[in-house]
């Protein structure tokens, strides 16, 4: 599965569901999607700002190792070619704190065997324009998210305002959250066009003003 946070762009989130990837959200940090990609065999996640890694659970590891195949056939030394690619990759990446360096050689490996070039992986899909902006508040704990930091629990009416502006927009989607440094409220929006988002973030931050 994948483990993303409210700011993973909505095209990302679609490609991998359409592809039949199981998702998950967690709250922003790197600590909390950790604890919920460990909830997964095999649980990837990367935030935004890069931060992320791929974690084998023991029960995956064991299964990959105790793992063989026929002798001699084509279908089984194809499988086993790929079986020993997903042990090199266990090997490979630092479950533990996803540096930037190992990230980026599991990436060109994988680039290597599906013959993809830079650009090649860039057209996959195509990212949903958006913006983010920040609110200066006197007291930011006013605003309580869920745990994913996916919608507003209080105050009511701030969630509601937002799922009203959200609703006319295409491929609109929005969400605040309160800064964990300063008094600030993040706001998060994205749509069909940079004119949308732009707009559905002025709209949003408007509500967090009024509430």
């Amino acid at each position: 599965g994948c483990v993303q946070t409210a700011y993973a762009n909505g095209a990302s989130s679609a490609y991998l569901a359409n592809r039949g990837v199981r998702l998950r959200s967690a709250k922003t940090g790197v600590k909390y999607c950790h604890h919920v990609a460990e909830q997964f065999d095999v649980g990837c996640y990367f935030e935004a700002n890069g931060h992320g890694t791929v974690i084998f659970s023991a029960r995956a590891g064991r299964i990959l190792e105790g793992t063989s195949f026929p002798e001699g056939e084509e279908a089984s030394l194809a499988k086993e070619r790929s079986l020993k690619r997903v042990l090199l990759a266990r090997q490979l990446i630092n479950q533990t704190v996803g540096d930037a360096l190992s990230d980026l050689l599991a990436v060109l490996a994988i680039l290597h065997v599906k013959g993809w070039s830079m650009s090649d992986w860039d057209e996959v899909y195509e990212d949903l324009p958006s913006r983010q902006c920040k609110l200066p508040v006197r007291d930011r704990s006013i605003v309580r998210c869920n745990a994913s930091e996916t919608r507003v629990e209080q105050p009511e009416a701030l969630q509601a305002a937002i799922d009203a502006s959200t609703a006319h927009v295409a491929s609109g989607r929005a969400f605040v959250r309160p800064s964990g440094t300063e008094d600030v409220v993040r706001v998060y929006a994205e749509a069909e066009s940079s004119d949308l988002a732009d707009a559905l973030a002025a709209e949003v931050a408007q509500h967090v003003w009024d509430h």
